[in-house]
């Protein structure tokens, strides 16, 4: 994200993880209610997981980011601090204890990346193991700001989704509304396309160019570019809109756009129209509006609003 300081599965992952199902076509006439898991950045120590939850009764999160450490081929929280680390686990456990569910996402806008640090498929797959094993969860979020040795890492997730049945999803930026995910992310799609690992597509609606007067107008059209690419990679798949995501910044962009409360009932309203199969936001630590006509913070939106209001809006999928 811009802001990088960014067992079984349970009932809901499991779901998700079947409508994430993208290499091959499905036939199901189903589909899931889409999923909203906001991003959380767990190296900050506020706000918690559980009290997020105890505040909105959201309990679905995505944990940012699982990076290698200054060792190697290490998970650790933002490359800083050990996977284990008590204050973050204790959170999750509490969350889990809840009835919480959390997705782990790698990469990020810093680094330094699992994907590029593990020099081998079987070393990345350990990591990968590491983290779920450690996390309790069993859905991986690889979000890819930089280049990654793709054909490496898609081996890599194959080999973890054959064994434990991960749901995987990648995040990819967005070029422009009308273009969708840049070049290269198609590149690493196709690549997963080939190797067989069922994804699913969740594109970064942030920081794009646009020519539109609304950006929450913007943010869908986005979406809907993605899912055209979508097209290109599975043509084959009837469902593809389940196994699509998106993923705005909440509040003040980079590029002067403002994601507003009404752009999240909004993309919330077409979400649940078009069966998607994942909501979330950057961040959970700026959903509040404690610098209203601020610049962008890692820490606030920037714009009037409730403590946790995108999430409580996110929440009503």
């Amino acid at each position: 994200m811009m802001l990088s300081s960014r067992k079984a599965a349970s009932t809901i992952f499991v779901a998700l993880a079947a409508t994430a199902v993208l290499s091959t076509p499905s036939t199901a006439d189903d589909k899931a209610a889409p999923v909203a898991a906001p991003y959380i950045d767990v190296t900050m120590p506020s706000p918690s997981l559980v009290d997020v939850a105890n505040a909105t009764g959201h309990k679905v999160f995505t944990l940012a980011f699982a990076l290698a450490d200054s060792t190697g081929c290490n998970p650790s929280w933002g490359g800083t601090i050990p996977l284990n680390d008590s204050r973050i686990i204790d959170d999750i456990r509490a969350l889990q204890a809840m009835g919480g569910e959390v997705v782990v996402a790698t990469g990020g806008a810093a680094g330094p990346y699992l994907e590029y640090t593990c020099g081998s498929a079987e070393a990345l797959a350990g990591a990968y193991r590491e983290i779920l094993d450690t996390v309790d969860t069993n859905h991986l979020d690889v979000d890819v700001e930089a280049t990654i040795p793709q054909d490496m890492v898609n081996q890599a997730l194959k080999q973890v989704q054959d064994e434990r049945g991960t749901a995987v999803s990648y995040t990819m930026r967005v070029l422009g509304d009308d273009y969708g995910m840049d070049p290269y992310s198609v590149q690493v799609l196709r690549s997963a396309a080939a190797h067989g690992v069922d994804v699913l597509v969740n594109p970064m609606t942030m920081e794009f160019g646009t020519s539109r007067p609304s950006w929450g107008d913007a943010v869908i059209a986005a979406a809907e570019s993605t899912l055209r690419q979508m097209r290109e990679i599975w043509p084959n798949d009837p469902n593809l809109t389940s196994r699509l995501g998106v993923t705005p910044m909440i509040g003040r962009n980079y590029n002067g756009k403002v994601f507003e409360l009404a752009h999240a009932r909004q993309l919330v309203d077409w979400a649940r129209a078009n069966q998607i199969g994942l909501l979330a936001f950057w961040s959970a630590g700026r959903d509040n509006g404690s610098c209203p006509g601020g610049g962008v913070s890692p820490t606030c939106s920037g714009i009037s609003q409730g403590s946790f209001e995108f999430t409580s809006i996110f929440g009503q999928l």
